[in-house]
Order: structure tokens, then sequence, then C-alpha cells
């Protein structure tokens, strides 16, 4: 089901009255509802997959009680244990993920020294979100190892939390640390929180379906034909690029993180407004931040971090880079695009200033000073690089998508460009987002300085805009992943 879809109007409106009127706001029957529903909400789209995230949630909760129970000198059960979670947790995602890929590229392999094989391929779709829970299963069971959680003993709460509707196809990645205990404890609305949920489930919409598919429909006509096009073109579709996965990734997140509001929820962050960083050290602390700390936490420190000479420094930077192109998918396109994301991340961590600029950009200003703006233009130029192999077929379109930049036809005037109508939502969204830096979300208004019926003329004007002006309906990029 998707976000900005007419089932999921009518879906969220009738659990949440069912929610908070229906269940006497007893506790277990919030939880059952929600359980139920999130397996609606997830089989809306293939009913055959709530087998995958049933057996996912049924593994890591037996896993963690055993854990739990064994004791922590008997080191060998332990890690038996744990490695039951990784094996099946991970090989789910290499079955119906990597296999293919794999094996095409294994045949490839074996053509190019004269052994050319023909293996059989698995032709059956993606389960969507299994790149997610699957990891926020994980770090339960790796928490529980660690001796950082206790096991959870109500498979309710626990099922709940593994499927829990709002942030389960594409996050944020929440740990069992922050999410699972708010299944435990009774919960009561919040007026306040849920109006503000509310406002960023609606500023969420308006960058999914006012700019990020308007902007989507651009990108794709640019990167279909970028053979033929200039290099002026080409880069306008790399920069709408940015702008589309942007509002769509962090439309999502702010859709989940409002949603869970209004059932008494907090989810973690994903998003801190990214294209104002002033260095990609910035910038990666701002972007999908739930995977960021995933890896850094169970993959970058336990390789050592930053600790060491610079060789292995080096090589876990590149480690948790590339990782992170594998896991958002079997390509090698991917795969590029996280080394590309390591090499540009790479200087900061040698010269130790990957901890530069820990506050946000143009503290107690209005506009950043002209260093900053070289400094979030330079951070931009790498983000262009990167983010084009990301989203080009191949690895060669991407060069020559990139090559045809650096020409001279950038010099001349685009053939494809975004409406005057486009430009200024683009401009308005991130002119929002600017001035709204220090909040949660672009909508977070201060409400002592806006009078309130300002307010509700920003509302409806939005509100106008995602049914009038809103590009043709598609799925989330990151449903792929």
């Amino acid at each position: 089901m998707l976000f900005n879809s007419i089932e999921f109007a009518i879906f969220l409106p009738l659990v949440f009255a069912l929610y908070w009127f229906a269940t006497g706001r007893h506790l277990r029957r919030q939880n059952m509802l929600l359980l139920v529903a999130s397996y609606v909400f997830y089989g809306w789209w293939d009913w055959r997959f709530l087998t995958l995230i049933c057996a996912s949630s049924f593994v890591d909760y037996r896993v963690g009680i055993s854990l739990e129970e064994t004791p922590r000198d008997n080191e060998r059960r332990r890690r038996l244990l744990l490695g039951a979670s990784l094996v099946f947790n991970l090989g789910m995602l290499a079955i119906f993920k990597y296999y293919n890929f794999f094996i095409d590229n294994l045949s490839v392999a074996f053509s190019f020294f004269g052994h050319p094989i023909n293996p059989h391929r698995l032709d059956w779709i993606l389960p969507v979100g299994i790149s997610f829970y699957t990891f926020q299963t994980l770090s339960y069971s790796i928490d529980i190892y660690r001796g950082e959680l206790k096991a959870s003993r109500d498979p309710l709460s626990f099922f709940a939390f593994v499927s829990f509707f709002p942030q389960l196809v594409a996050g944020p990645i929440e740990r069992a640390q922050n999410l699972l205990p708010q299944f435990t404890r009774k919960r009561e609305f919040d007026y306040e929180k849920g109006v503000d949920g509310l406002r960023q489930i609606l500023w969420g919409l308006f960058k999914k379906i006012v700019v990020a598919d308007n902007a989507a429909l651009h990108v794709e006509q640019i990167f279909d034909n970028y053979g033929t096009l200039s290099g002026s073109t080409l880069l306008v579709g790399s920069l709408l690029f940015i702008v589309q996965i942007y509002c769509e990734f962090s439309g999502y997140s702010d859709i989940a993180i409002g949603t869970a509001r209004l059932f008494g929820f907090k989810l973690m962050r994903n998003f801190a407004y990214p294209h104002f960083s002033r260095s990609m050290g910035e910038f990666w602390r701002r972007w999908h931040i739930s995977l960021s700390t995933w890896f850094r936490d169970y993959l970058y420190i336990p390789l050592g971090g930053s600790r060491g000479g610079p060789i292995l420094k080096a090589r876990n930077v590149m480690i948790i880079f590339v990782v992170s192109g594998i896991w958002h998918g079997p390509d090698w396109n991917y795969i590029s695009w996280g080394a590309i994301c390591g090499l540009s991340f790479l200087p900061a961590v040698l010269r130790g200033a990957n901890r530069q600029h820990q506050g946000g950009i143009a503290e107690g200003r209005i506009l950043p000073t002209p260093l900053e703006i070289l400094e979030m233009l330079r951070t931009t130029m790498v983000v262009i690089v990167a983010w084009t192999f990301f989203r080009s077929h191949t690895l060669g379109a991407a060069v020559i998508h990139l090559r045809t930049i650096c020409s001279a036809s950038l010099f001349t005037l685009p053939s494809i460009y975004p409406e005057t109508l486009v430009t200024v939502q683009i401009l308005a969204c991130f002119l929002m987002e600017w001035f709204h830096r220090e909040k949660q979300h672009g909508l977070q208004l201060n409400t002592t300085l806006i009078p309130r019926p300002m307010r509700w003329v920003l509302y409806y004007l939005i509100v106008g805009m995602i049914f009038m002006l809103g590009g043709r309906e598609q799925e989330f990029v990151y449903f792929q992943f």
C-alpha cells in the first residue's frame, strides 16, 4: 500500500479511529490492532510475502530468548545462536535480492575464461522492504548478544515492533532499544504531537507528490536519452535526480514519522536537511541517518572504526560504503556509487576531520557566509557524481553521462528542463526547509510568530497543490531496496 494512494487515505483514519476508540485504549488490544493493520498494509502488495516477515520475526524472537538464557561463559552456543539469526536473515536477502546478480556475474566470469555455463535464474519479485526489516531484526539479536538489550518475552509486542506499518517498507530502520519498549508502555493520545504529526505527513506528501513526482518525469526522460543530449541537459537531469530522490525518501520518512506520532510512537529522525551540508562527513550524518548509524554501530566500529593506522582506517571506510552500495541493490552501479561515496569521505577520516561541522549551517543567521556557500557547492558536486552512478542504467551510461557534462556542450542551453511552476515548487520546498533547518521538519511552524489564519492558508495551499499539481503517481524509489 502506497502512502500516496487512495487506499492509504482510507486505511489510516480507519486504523486511527479503531486504535483510539474501539480498543478501550487497552495496550494488548492496541498492539493486536497494529499487528493486524501492519500485515494488511504489507500484504496489500502480495500476501505471500507475509510468510517471510513472520518467519524473520519468529526466528529472532526465539533466538533472543535463547541468547538471554544461555550463560555468558558458554560463548560457543551464544555465537551459534547469533549465527542462526545472521544466516537466516542475510540468507533471505541473498536468495531474494542477490542470487541472480551472483550467478549472472559467475556466468560472465566462466565465459571470460572459455567455459560458458547456463545457470538457472530465479524469476521472482523482490519482497518489498526486505532490506529494512531484516536489518531491524538483526540489530535486535546483536544487541542481546552484546548484553545491551533484554530479550522480549511478549510475542505480540515483538511481532508488532518488527512489522510496524509506518516504517515497515522504507524505514527509518529502528533499533529495538528505541521502538520495542514503546510497545510495552501504555500510550495516551497527545493532541499537540498528533497535530504536528499531521503537519509532517502533509509536508512529506508535498515533497513526494508535488516535487519528487514532477521532477521524476524529466529525470526519466533525460537519463533514458543520455547518449543524444547535451552536457547542460544532462546536468539538469542529475540535479533533478538529486531533488527527486531526496524529496521522495525524506518525504517517505516524514510521512512515516508523522503517522507513528498519531499512534503515540516516536521514530528516530532519518534526514536532517543533508543538502545544506558543508562536507561529505556532514552529509552522511544527515542522510538516511538510520542506515548510516546502523552500519557505523554494527559494521564500522566492530571492524575497528577510526582506530589503527591509515590503511586500516581506509579499509574500514571503504568496506562500509561498498556494503552500503550492495545493500541498495544487486548492481555494479550501486557498488560504484558506494565506492565513490567512500573515496569522497576518506580524506576527512584520514585527516581526522570527519567530525567537523557538528552544528547547523548559518547558526543564528538567515543567510550562509560565502565560504559556507562554496562548501555546499563543493559537496553538491560530489553528490552529483555519485548519484549519477546511482540513477544510470549501466556503468557505461554513467561514465558517458558525466563525460558529456564535462564537455563543451555544458555551456549550451539545455533542451529539457522543468517548467517554471515546477522550478518554483522545488525552490519553495528548499526555502521552506532552509528557514526551518533547526526544526524536525519543514512544516514545523512557529505558532507564536505566524498567526493561525496564515498557517491554515498555507496548509490549504499545500493540500491544493497536492491534488492539482502532483505529478504522475509513482512508487517510492526506495521500495526497490
